[in-house]
């Protein structure tokens, strides 16, 4: 009986956490069916099955976070005995058979005291309907259950109808009763600093926070900065928006970043590299990762070959992964394989900032707000828009001249924006 195991859904995971189980005991199950929604260091998504048959019995609980290959789950021929295995701990593996706690998915048909016949539903209620369990992405999930919402009573507008965090949003509530609330914690002696509350960290939070205290004490940071004049970036960009039809995306000035720095690595190799096992590592292909902020956290996402795209593919894919970050729909390639980092500020009116390596990549871009200032033009003064961007060095691949020499191509590029290929 062959075993689903824990996947490695993104290069940096180790272990996942069983957030929801998408199939019950008993259930027929097809290649890419979605089987069960796993939490990672990088994302949460729906796992959709590489086998085929009847899901026979499920290892691991919902809540319970389990090392990659552990098995969570067993699947057997279709037609065959769809009972949970009642024998204890798999055999060498220490997994209960099913969750503790929770009642024997196989109970006694009606009338028949003790019989053990396997049941032909799903041993858990389903939504109302036709039975099947709505499409919902993870976020939409959560935010349903917070609100008290019956996600068969939606209807999704996603791919293929799957319910996504803004159908959620402007659903009313189903009227049906909440969960009771928790017991309230005992209250906390109040200190100086007031009363004291606790939270957990997320594993995407948790995940970040070791991620970054590793770069910051293996890593040495060294930081360059300059100020980039971006007047004529700011006319290019307002004719292409007055140039641009109805719903046509007008590339930002983030996207330009992206891909001056793009076109940059690609003549500054080091920048596009990793000091990691005591070697360098350099690669092919340039992917810039775009920070974007997500619920409680931050999120990378890649532009993959940034070097080769256009402005608008770029603005394309940006926004669309940045919508599928804050609808919780990203998944675990998406936030792969970049080789380089921009993390940008301006939109909240930060001027500069240094920003920290994402491991193990050579360096991070950090870009400030596009400010209107005096300028010196020719001996004489004018105004102009500047912006200041900062490098933030891995000393152990970059060094101080080729630093400079990559910020230096970035900033030529921007402020000859006709260079981006528009």
């Amino acid at each position: 009986m062959p075993d689903v195991v824990m996947p490695r859904l993104s290069d940096s995971m180790e272990e996942g956490t069983i957030l929801q189980w998408l199939k019950q005991v008993g259930d027929e199950i097809a290649v890419g069916d979605e089987l069960v929604e796993i939490e990672t260091d990088k994302a949460n998504m729906a796992y959709e099955s590489d086998l085929a048959g009847r899901l026979t019995e499920i290892v691991a609980e919902e809540g319970e976070t389990l090392p990659i290959g552990a098995p969570i789950a067993r699947v057997g021929d279709s037609g065959g005995d769809t009972r949970r295995s009642a024998a204890g701990p798999v055999a060498g593996q220490g997994f209960p058979a099913h969750p503790p706690g929770t009642p024997d998915p196989t109970p006694p048909a009606e009338g028949e005291p003790g019989s053990a016949k396997a049941p032909t539903a799903p041993a858990k209620s389903s939504p109302a309907g036709d039975g099947q369990r709505p499409k919902a992405s993870p976020l939409a999930r959560r935010l349903a259950k917070e609100q008290g919402l019956d996600l068969s009573q939606l209807q999704g507008s996603g791919p293929g109808g799957r319910i996504v965090k803004a159908d959620v949003e402007k659903a009313e509530p189903s009227g049906a009763p909440a969960a009771a609330p928790a017991p309230a914690a005992p209250e906390a002696p109040e200190t100086a600093k007031g009363q004291t509350s606790y939270e957990e960290p997320s594993k995407l939070q948790s995940t970040i926070a070791r991620r970054m205290a590793e770069s910051k004490a293996t890593a040495p940071h060294f930081y360059l900065q300059v100020e980039v004049e971006m007047s004529r970036a700011v006319e290019a960009r307002g004719r292409l928006k007055a140039a641009a039809g109805e719903g046509e995306v007008v590339p930002s000035f983030n996207d330009m970043v992206v891909k001056a720095c793009a076109l940059a690595l690609r003549e500054h190799p080091r920048a596009n590299g990793a000091y990691r096992d005591g070697r360098f590592e350099f690669y092919s292909r340039v992917n810039v990762g775009v920070a974007v902020t997500a619920r409680d956290a931050l999120v990378v996402p890649t532009v993959f070959d940034a070097d080769r795209k256009g402005l608008r593919q770029i603005a394309s894919e940006s926004r669309a992964l940045a919508q599928r970050v804050r609808d919780g729909e990203i998944t675990p390639p998406e936030l792969s394989g970049a080789t380089f980092t921009v993390s940008n500020l301006g939109m909240y009116g930060i001027d500069s900032f240094s920003a920290v390596i994402n491991p193990p990549q050579a360096a991070i871009l950090a870009v400030g707000a596009i400010r209107e200032r005096p300028v010196v033009r020719e001996g004489a003064l004018a105004s102009g828009h500047l912006m200041s961007v900062d490098l933030a060095c891995d000393h152990r691949i970059l060094y101080g001249a080729e630093g400079a020499e990559f910020l230096a191509r970035v900033r030529s590029l921007l402020e000859e924006p006709l260079s981006l290929a528009l």
